[in-house]
């Protein structure tokens, strides 16, 4: 087996493992070694697939925008679960990266005099999202991307599947990968961790995320047994596009589009009176479900789902190709309607998950006992919980975690190496070979269940009974099949035995680290007792604020799986009634 030796290891090549890498190398002033490791080619990480923009205050003396309403704004959307701390860094931060990616390269849309403009996003009280067109996410990756090639004390491992994490006496030791390419397994040693894999929502089939938001580093934390944050939390993007899921970005409705019914009634009037269509998503979801449910959705030929419309012929086709050319094309191609002419059929789909790796404000990564943390061990974007989202993340804010996180985490890893020795990974080689038999046996396997029918009955449980609206019936239904389905995990079949670019056995792993995830989701939910953001019980219908002000810590165990509770740091925004 190869042992590969470094200082920092980055997992993940999204903006916010990107970004560490690039922050790291410059506090190290070039020297080091940094390995990013990517299960994709770096440049095809899900960030690329970011639309609408990234939120910061950039000129509060001309607009009479503040850090506080900023974050106000964000509390208040996470219906008062977020870390109030961890909030006010977020706000305070954002607008040095966005000029930081500014000085990347990322084309920011601008205003006649030059300054970066800003658009309206649901939950915002004011228009502080910047912006490149409708392709924010892939403009800020191709700046990262570009720079880390320039980087010399930084290697990029593409298309390398992590398998485990070795974590041994509150240290991070090292973790095992699979080389798409050839194979082999390899080790990865490192003084230090940062995990930047993503979220987890592809536990659904209607998803708006690329199918390799599978919550790879996430599942591999769990089964090294530390801790998660806040798993019940999913949020659905209110306006996915029929049939295909392709999103249809919230900048849609900041820009002027119109959510209508099949009796062309723009209906968020019944629901947030004040700013309609840019109600945060939580709400304009339920408010499309109830829709449908209550008989004004409209169902679509051929696919047979129902969905409402989204009208945005009113913007006229020279916005749309200003604002919103990919949209404009990508509805063009995959459904041959043109929105500068035709409304557009759109649904809520899986979107983001609030939930992740339990980590302090800096971005470190508690540890088994849910208390002390892992030294040398950081977590950054979606798969963090830090907790900035709380129970529901307003749109914009993702991009800003990610950038404000990733310099946070790349700046501590880098701090750490450079003043401690490699010598604590002693075992790492041990826990490694042991991993290699286990993917050799899994692989030799003849017969058995097939991974991908494991898959697609998660996929309907999770759509079925954790999706907008929720009840104990229904979850515990998704419990007991969710636990049949990891049985039978245990036995599948992989029936490509070659070595090159095995993607039926990364399929199979990937399958494992959903159940682990899609359990640890429906039990955190189950237990929590009302309706909450993007948690809506239909048997809890109310916010309770006296039972249930507190985050939700899940971690493995010999009998299952966990529960505890941490409180919500509060530092001076108090739960009220939330209404729009």
């Amino acid at each position: 087996m190869e042992v590969l030796d470094y200082d920092i290891l980055v997992l993940g090549s999204g903006i916010a493992g990107l970004t560490s890498a690039i922050h790291a190398s410059k506090l190290l002033g070039g020297s080091g070694k940094i390995a990013i490791i990517s299960k994709l080619h770096l440049m095809r990480s899900h960030s690329i697939a970011a639309e609408g923009g990234i939120s910061g205050v950039l000129y509060p003396s001309e607009n009479g925008d503040t850090f506080d309403l900023h974050a106000y704004d964000t509390i208040k959307g996470s219906d008062y679960l977020a870390d109030q701390d961890a909030v006010e860094s977020l706000v305070a931060s954002a607008p040095k990266e966005i000029r930081f990616f500014e000085h990347l390269g990322v084309p920011w849309s601008r205003e006649p005099d030059g300054k970066i403009t800003s658009r309206a996003f649901g939950g915002m009280s004011m228009k502080r999202t910047a912006f490149a067109a409708d392709k924010t996410g892939f403009f800020m990756m191709r700046a990262l991307y570009d720079t880390v090639l320039g980087l010399s004390n930084v290697e990029r491992f593409h298309e390398h599947f992590a398998t485990s994490l070795f974590v041994k006496n509150n240290k991070f030791i090292g973790l095992t990968c699979v080389d798409l390419a050839t194979g082999a397994v390899k080790l990865f040693k490192g003084k230090t961790c940062i995990i930047a894999t993503g979220g987890y929502s592809r536990t659904y089939g209607f998803t708006t995320t690329s199918h390799s938001a599978t919550g790879d580093g996430t599942a591999l934390a769990w089964e090294a047994g530390l801790p998660l944050k806040d798993m019940e939390f999913v949020q659905f993007h209110p306006t996915a596009l029929v049939p295909n899921g392709i999103l249809i970005t919230e900048a849609a409705r900041g820009e002027g589009g119109l959510l209508k019914n099949a009796d062309d009634e723009r209906f968020m009037q019944r629901y947030a009176p004040s700013v309609m269509e840019l109600a945060p998503r939580d709400i304009v979801s339920r408010a499309i479900m109830t829709e449908i449910s209550e008989g004004r959705g409209i169902t679509q030929e051929g696919s047979g789902i129902e969905h409402v419309y989204l009208d945005l012929t009113q913007l006229g086709e020279e916005k749309l190709d200003e604002k919103l050319p990919m949209i404009k094309e990508m509805t063009i191609k995959s459904l041959g309607l043109d929105p500068s002419k035709e409304k557009i059929p759109v649904r809520p789909a899986t979107h983001f998950t609030m939930g992740g790796i339990h980590t302090d404000i800096e971005g470190r990564v508690f540890s088994h006992d849910r208390k002390n943390r892992i030294e040398n061990l950081w977590a950054a974007g979606e798969c963090g919980c830090v907790s900035i989202h709380g129970a529901n993340r307003l749109g914009s804010n993702s991009l800003s975690e990610c950038a404000v996180w990733g310099r946070a985490t790349g700046m501590a890893a880098a701090k750490y190496a450079r003043v401690h020795e490699h010598g604590y990974s002693i075992g790492a080689k041990a826990m490694a070979a042991l991993e290699e038999k286990r993917l050799e046996r899994l692989t030799d396997r003849g017969k058995g269940n097939d991974p991908y029918a494991i898959r697609e009955r998660l996929q309907s449980l999770m759509e079925e009974h954790m999706f907008v609206f929720r009840s104990k019936a229904g979850m515990e239904k998704a419990r007991v099949g969710i636990a049949r389905l990891k049985l039978q995990a245990k036995d599948v079949r992989i029936v490509d035995k070659g070595k090159v670019f095995n993607t039926n056995l990364r399929d199979a792993l990937e399958i494992k680290n959903l159940l682990d995830l899609a359990a640890v989701s429906v039990k955190c939910a189950i237990e929590r007792h009302e309706s909450r953001g993007a948690h809506s019980r239909t048997d809890y219908k109310s916010r309770d604020d006296k039972r249930w002000l507190k985050h939700t810590i899940a971690r493995k165990s010999r009998t299952g799986i966990d529960i505890s509770y941490l409180p919500v740091v509060i530092t001076k925004w108090q739960p009220k009634p939330r209404e729009y």
